[in-house]
């Protein structure tokens, strides 16, 4: 299990989010939520989502993403309520 509280010590610094998917997102590092601890969000200034090609996608001036494990996705509209766990 990755250390998120590490992440608190890059703030002011250009980041990379790598997935799995070979997809990607840089920006400086602004903020870690909650202040101190684990980090369970984080915000990126100057942003870029880059394809797993390489090609960028979107850029955003600002951007607040979970830079957690994904441990399951749960529909919660719709006619079924199924999970989908990851692993």
């Amino acid at each position: 299990m990755p250390n998120y509280s590490k992440l608190h010590d890059m703030i002011s610094h250009r980041v990379t989010f790598e997935y799995d998917t070979g997809a990607k997102v840089t920006g400086s590092l602004a903020s870690c939520q909650p202040a101190s601890g684990p980090v369970e969000f984080v915000t990126l200034q100057d942003a870029k989502m880059v394809d797993s090609r390489g090609k960028l996608c979107w850029e955003q001036r600002e951007l607040t993403l979970c830079p957690n494990v994904l441990t399951q996705i749960a529909l919660d509209e719709g006619p079924r309520g199924r999970d989908i766990k990851h692993g």
